[in-house]
């Protein structure tokens, strides 16, 4: 042992073999991060005041606000009234772009909420989950276009990624949606491939608490597409 600590050159080997070790560990730790894009924004509301929401957060409608609970800090849709509410959050882009979070709701009888995450403004395009449909949709504003089967599960996070990229003259927009836990599915589920383009805009959440209870929002992040 006093050998590895008086001899500069052991100490030296010491030091790669121990930053090979961890640059392993990172990438076990992290696959995600092997070939991401350029990490544009990302938010875990851990240093954002309870109640409020941060600065560059545009409401649209709803009375989001950062909450708390053991430990955690997300935003929450209060679960009244019953409508359909969302804001703006990110830069703005015009597509290229990946964008990502979880989402936690619950059911009351069979009334269920529905929740999502949008890119290229409110009249982008949106990865909704809808449970009282059983189903993953996309939509382009207001007008779902592509919609595939989907079990979601009251009570727990669901994760969801919506990518937007630019094909000729329109738009191809790909979604997938997972329970918080387990693997990130390595195919998109639900893709639409638009002919016309979309205007730029930024990142958009989105909640409708038909079941009367809140939705919760949490670790948005938005990658360039690469």
């Amino acid at each position: 042992m006093s050998l590895l600590l008086t001899d500069p050159k052991l100490r030296l080997k010491t030091s790669s073999w121990t930053a090979a070790a961890l640059l392993a560990a990172g990438a076990w730790l992290f696959p995600c991060a092997a070939g991401a894009g350029e990490r544009l924004y990302s938010n875990d509301f851990e240093k954002s005041e309870i109640g409020k929401l941060p600065p560059d957060f545009t409401v649209l409608d709803g009375a989001f606000a950062v909450q708390t609970e053991g430990g955690n800090k997300f935003i929450e849709l209060p679960g009244a009234p019953l409508d359909s509410f969302g804001l703006l959050f990110g830069p703005s882009l015009a597509g290229d772009a990946d964008v990502t979070v979880r989402c936690f709701g619950t059911k009351t009888g069979r009334k269920y909420p529905t929740f999502g995450v949008s890119l290229n403004g409110a009249g982008g395009y949106r990865l909704q989950v809808s449970p009282a449909k059983k189903a993953l949709e996309i939509y382009k504003g207001d007008e779902p276009k592509v919609s595939v089967p989907f079990n979601w599960e009251s009570g727990s996070w669901t994760k969801l990624r919506l990518r937007v990229k630019k094909s000729g003259p329109g738009m191809i927009a790909e979604g997938k949606a997972w329970q918080d836990g387990t693997p990130e599915p390595s195919d998109w589920a639900v893709k639409f491939t638009d002919t016309e383009s979309a205007p730029g805009g930024k990142a958009g959440i989105w909640g409708s608490p038909f079941s009367g209870t809140p939705i919760r929002f949490d670790d948005l992040g938005i990658e360039k597409d690469s």
